[in-house]
């Protein structure tokens, strides 16, 4: 039976849950969570939720003797500093679970189906099966008792007035430990941004944020979850985590040198008959226009065919053409269109309507 104590705490979180849905837009556009992510926990402000307080009431014994009014809070007297009331912030932490539950309803984001052929096969050992041997460790006790009341009720010696069961040596059942052929379906992300001169921070801060969501909602649905950087100018690299997020480079924009570096990696390192595989790429869209066929060419060919998702997201930079989005429209249709979603993202606050966009499609 649970616990009043135990209600409570479940009441509880079911009041934060609720209030993080109703304020998610607002977390995800200001990226609050993301400086305050722990290795497995998140912490977040919760400045609506009051926190309880003592008050003065009928007491004949113990505390809450003296002056004072009914009604009136506990240390409510009158004081020099200040003249209005504080807010109480509550700080609660979300594992990355729970995050990505709350995620997936307020976005009514589908679960993953992930592709056949991304499924790898790994030993595991469960108890699976009941023995009529085994060591008293192991003894399942709801099996024993069963067996023994059966026995008890066929022989005509049980007594309802005195229900009274002992359990025989006959009786006893354990658990028994079997390894099996488990199926686990493992997933890599890849984010590629463009690097040039016109993404400033706050284009930057935008990737950072729309990253740290869909890494929240993939590891959720996947067993297994690795993530590649790959940033560009004129030429592409791939880099650890921090210095995508940090560099800043100047110059042109040559997107294929992205891509190329995307399809090697994939060819290398990420067999798509091992992982289902995920492309993210953030860039505001001034491409060099001579570039704009190998482009194409090398997402088409190389990179759609073994993605279960392609997402373009169009950071508005005051510096870009925004024609990339346009081309991608045009030209890469038909099943491998199926795989690709586009998406403008205008500023921090439609990081949420990108994420909607991206995670929707249930790939």
């Amino acid at each position: 039976m649970t616990s009043k104590s135990q209600q409570n705490v479940s009441r509880f979180k079911d009041i934060v849950k609720g209030r993080v849905k109703e304020d998610l837009r607002r977390y995800i556009s200001h990226g609050e969570m993301i400086g305050k992510k722990g290795d497995e926990l998140v912490s977040i402000p919760i400045p609506q939720i009051d926190l309880p307080r003592f008050r003065f009431g009928r007491n004949d014994h113990g505390v809450g003797q003296g002056e004072g009014e009914h009604g009136d809070g506990v240390g409510e007297g009158a004081s020099e500093a200040g003249d209005a009331e504080g807010r109480h912030i509550l700080e609660v932490d979300l594992t990355m679970d729970e995050l990505a539950e709350i995620l997936g309803e307020e976005l009514e984001l589908p679960r993953i189906e992930p592709r056949g052929k991304a499924q790898i096969s790994a030993r595991k050992g469960r108890y699976t099966s009941i023995r009529t041997t085994g060591p008293e460790s192991l003894r399942h006790f709801k099996r024993t008792y069963r067996q023994a009341l059966r026995h008890q009720l066929i022989a005509g010696t049980y007594d309802p007035q005195r229900p009274r069961i002992i359990p025989e040596r006959r009786d006893k059942r354990y658990r028994a430990y079997h390894t099996i052929d488990e199926p686990e379906t493992a997933a890599a992300v890849l984010y590629i941004m463009d690097v040039s001169g016109s993404m400033g921070a706050e284009q930057k801060e935008i990737v950072r944020t729309a990253a740290f969501w869909i890494d929240t909602w993939l590891a959720s649905q996947y067993d297994g979850l690795e993530q590649r950087y790959i940033i560009h100018d004129a030429k592409g690299r791939i880099v650890d985590r921090d210095t995508f997020f940090h560099t800043r480079e100047s110059g042109g924009t040559i997107i294929s040198s992205g891509f190329d570096q995307a399809a090697q990696l994939i060819k290398r390192d990420l067999p798509p008959s091992e992982y289902n595989l995920y492309l993210f790429h953030f860039s505001d869209g001034d491409n060099w226009e001579a570039d704009n066929g190998q482009a194409l060419a090398l997402l088409r060919d190389e990179l759609l065919p073994h993605l279960n998702l392609y997402g373009y997201g169009q950071v508005r930079s005051p510096y870009g053409s925004g024609r990339f989005i346009h081309e991608l429209e045009q030209h890469i249709t038909g099943e491998a269109g199926e795989r690709m979603v586009l998406t403008p993202i205008k500023s921090k606050e439609e990081v949420y309507d990108c994420l909607k966009a991206f995670l929707g499609t249930g790939r």
